[in-house]
């Protein structure tokens, strides 16, 4: 089933196509986007017909991202200094590069700086940021094919850690990985948050430690643990609130009225969900309500676009759309190759 739906193309895709309708949404409130836009339920791709529909850092990053694992994992089996280095390059590259001009998180400017250097990565970590910038781009680690459970988590930690330290930002992303990679496999989204709860539960005790090094030393913490505990629960505070509202939840409501605007990051994982969740059967339609939001526009919709398509695979997406996204090319390389 994975194989013939395409997930990994669908997610990719759809990541970018919610952040190009994100995109000139993002730091205005609903009435305004109203006023702009007309009825969220038609918005169309920005741009017109012939042009590329514009993408952000989100999509930039999630390329680099997916580039550094493709690296890492043409060099042997995925393991910590094998991810960390081709990554840290790519990061770095992007900071460099002059399409790095979509306004991009002051996180990740600050830790991309620091990581152009020979420092150990753990010292460019922003330690007390849990920004959104490190789970709108985590998708690919949960649609490489064969992880095991341990490697998943393990890097989808790793890359966060890079820019974002904060434990709530790679406890977003390793769930934000895992709900990707469950979609791709044919979980029920309706059970979907269940799933996330007791995998959070699970895993809230636990430091990646053979990933993260000694990262933990630069917080506040009195231990690994401790550490990894406090961002668990937080993102175990906010599963709970979007457990209780995603049957109730009122499609025509800013879905952050229910779990929050989304720049931090297990609001960004709650809500982009809850986007998926209210329409699992109409990707247009959940991108549409992630793009007409009053919070993280296009990192919102970039987590709806992810989920929905690799709940639903390539086919998800309208054609006319996917043929004018910005970085369509390489979007659809590296779907292929995790898709085969």
């Amino acid at each position: 089933m994975t194989i013939t739906k395409q997930a990994a193309t669908g997610s990719l895709i759809g990541l970018a196509l919610g952040d190009a309708l994100g995109f000139p949404t993002e730091f205005n409130d609903v009435p305004t986007i109203l006023a702009k836009f007309g009825p969220w339920r038609e918005m169309e791709l920005p741009g017109r017909q012939k042009d590329r529909a514009q993408v952000t850092d989100d999509t930039q990053m999630t390329l680099a991202l997916g580039r550094g694992i493709r690296t890492a994992m043409d060099r042997g089996v995925l393991a910590p200094l094998r991810l960390a280095r081709p990554v840290r390059e790519e990061f770095v590259d992007w900071y460099h590069s002059p399409e790095n001009n979509r306004a991009p998180g002051r996180t990740c400017l600050v830790a991309c700086r620091l990581l152009d250097s020979d420092r150990p990565w753990q010292d460019a970590s922003q330690i007390h940021s849990k920004g959104c910038g490190a789970n709108m781009r985590v998708a690919p680690l949960g649609l490489v094919p064969g992880l095991s459970e341990e490697q998943r988590s393990g890097a989808a930690q790793l890359q966060s850690a890079l820019t974002h330290g904060h434990p709530t930002a790679l406890a977003a992303s390793d769930l934000t990985a895992r709900a990707v990679y469950l979609l791709t496999q044919g979980v029920d989204p309706t059970g979907l948050v269940g799933h996330l709860r007791s995998y959070a539960y699970e895993n809230r005790s636990v430091y990646r430690e053979t990933w993260l090094g000694d990262l933990w030393t630069r917080s506040q913490d009195p231990s690994a643990r401790h550490f990894a505990e406090r961002g668990w629960d937080e993102c175990l505070a906010v599963l709970e609130r979007l457990d209780a509202v995603q049957r109730t939840a009122d499609p025509e409501l800013d879905p952050c009225t229910y779990t929050g605007d989304g720049w931090i990051a297990e609001e960004a994982l709650a809500t982009g969900l809850l986007c998926f969740l209210l329409f699992p059967e109409d990707p247009v339609t959940a991108l549409r309500r992630a793009a007409c939001t009053r919070g993280d526009s296009d990192s919102i919709a970039c987590l709806a676009g992810a989920f929905a398509g690799a709940h639903l695979g390539a086919g998800a997406w309208p054609k006319e759309w996917e043929e004018r996204i910005e970085y369509r090319s390489e979007l659809l390389t590296l779907g292929a190759l995790w898709d085969a």
